[in-house]
């Protein structure tokens, strides 16, 4: 048996629980078999961590593809080249995705949902797990569609979700749409009826607008102050609404591009909990900068910023826990950062987590991050 001690545990921001030492032992297999509180007086024989904390691996809800490969263009000859792209995700410290389909035509998008299909089939251990698809539009705010092509936004309606989705609807875990569009109410109501999360994105809502679209079960808000009205002490916005009510998951790109850090570190001193990390990588993830195709476009790569020809910001490259360390470094919290990348995550997709989540997990499966407050640098690793 194998004993660790001094571990820290992923604990929610702005928790009123003491943030306490944990002691956890290991059976021969490597699964953790139980854990506990650290004594408050005296010392503990094990292998100590000194303060390191241990998680999950990060699960990433907007991630457009990666190593060439974009979701919304795959064709079966691509199922290899996908275990690759799950394998390096893993390697990369991502238990799971939920592969992003942008706006796109009818016909490849219902490809793409087959491939996913057949790749969620072969899931293997040491691969990043494919969840169900995130669908990033069509139904967006032309003014607010940023990236996504014109000629392929749809109005909310029936009819056009059967025409994508029929057949593929448990395949499916998000649907990012504008709730403002006429129609978006009764989307939503089907869209929740199939047990499908609806976020707020490429939106021109107002706080009241959104407040509706909450009231009615959005529970997100897709890539917050990017392609929607940002926060204004007079028109608070969707944002504002979100904060106000504490219950919405807010998506970020912490790549400090997208979001400014110091934007960030007030939305997050403001959001607290509901802030949820994701990457948006596209296709050239895991590639060198420099030109790539996305679609019948040019996508121009450097310092992992991606944009169009016309400068356009359509995405990065970097990985989802480089945005967390990101984070971490603006904000001094690597607690609330490493929850928003492990945690948060798994909130938005309705995972039960108790105390004891972490039991029967292999320490391998695991992150262990290590947090430096004199450089204000946090850095993560394997568990095992």
């Amino acid at each position: 048996m194998r004993r660790i001690t001094d571990v820290r545990l992923p604990r929610r921001p702005e928790s009123r629980d003491p943030a306490a030492l944990h002691w956890l032992t290991l059976d021969d297999h490597g699964l953790i078999s139980a854990i506990g509180p650290m004594p408050s007086r005296g010392a503990m024989a094990g292998e100590s961590w000194y303060g390191d904390t241990l998680s999950p691996r990060g699960i990433d809800l907007q991630i457009n593809g990666g190593l060439g490969l974009a979701f919304t263009e795959l064709s079966e000859r691509d199922l290899p080249r996908i275990q690759e792209l799950l394998e390096l995700l893993w390697r990369d410290g991502v238990e799971a995705i939920a592969p992003t389909l942008v706006t796109c035509a009818v016909t490849p998008l219902r490809q793409s949902l087959a491939v996913l299909r057949q790749a969620r089939e072969r899931h293997q251990a040491g691969r990043c797990q494919l969840l169900g698809a995130h669908l990033e539009g069509p139904f967006l705010a032309e003014s607010r569609r940023g990236a996504h092509p014109l000629e392929h936004i749809a109005a909310p309606t029936a009819a056009a979700l059967k025409e994508r989705i029929a057949g593929f609807e448990a395949d499916i875990s998000l649907v990012t749409l504008a709730p403002e569009q006429p129609g978006a109410e009764a989307l939503i109501n089907q869209l929740r009826a199939l047990g499908i999360t609806v976020a707020l994105g490429h939106s021109t809502a107002d706080a009241d607008q959104a407040a509706l679209a909450f009231q009615r079960g959005v529970g997100m808000i897709t890539h917050a102050f990017n392609a929607m009205p940002g926060l204004h002490h007079r028109a608070p916005g969707p944002l504002g609404e979100a904060c106000r009510r504490g219950d919405i998951a807010l998506g970020l790109i912490a790549d400090g591009v997208h979001v400014h850090p110091t934007t960030a570190v007030l939305l997050q001193r403001l959001a607290g909990d509901q802030l949820v990390l994701v990457s948006d990588a596209l296709a050239p993830y895991g590639l060198e900068d420099g030109e790539h195709r996305w679609d019948e476009r040019v996508l121009l790569v450097k310092n992992g910023t991606c944009r169009l020809e016309d400068g356009t910001l359509a995405g990065v490259t970097l990985p989802l826990l480089e945005g967390t360390c990101r984070l971490a470094g603006w904000t001094g919290d690597a607690e609330a950062a490493i929850w928003a990348s492990t945690m948060a995550p798994r909130h938005v997709l309705g995972d039960n987590i108790t105390a004891d989540f972490l039991i029967g997990g292999a320490l391998c499966d695991l992150l262990r991050w290590r947090w430096s407050e004199s450089d204000r640098n946090l850095g993560w690793r394997e568990a095992a």
